[in-house]
């Protein structure tokens, strides 16, 4: 769980959402942070020409920060579906 997000931190998805086509480990961007009546963040997630695939309200149980220990990959978007 991850309560200490603010916007524009860089997110990474600890679910998978198939119907959204986000799986665990995708990255998103904070856009914006939700207190009531719980905490709350949406997230864009983009595709890699800049346009959003995804714009999601996420629990802090559903992402968490991005770690300098993250491994960085690509997947075809079909594979999230």
């Amino acid at each position: 769980m991850d309560a200490n997000l603010s916007l524009l931190d860089t997110i990474v998805a600890t679910v998978d959402l198939p119907a959204e086509h986000v799986l665990a480990g995708d990255l998103g961007t904070v856009v914006e942070v939700y207190t009531d009546p719980t905490l709350a963040y949406e997230v864009e997630f983009v595709n890699p020409d800049g346009s959003t695939r995804a714009m999601l309200t996420l629990t802090p149980d559903q992402v968490r920060h991005l770690t300098a220990s993250d491994v960085i990959t690509t997947r075809p978007l079909s594979l999230a579906m």
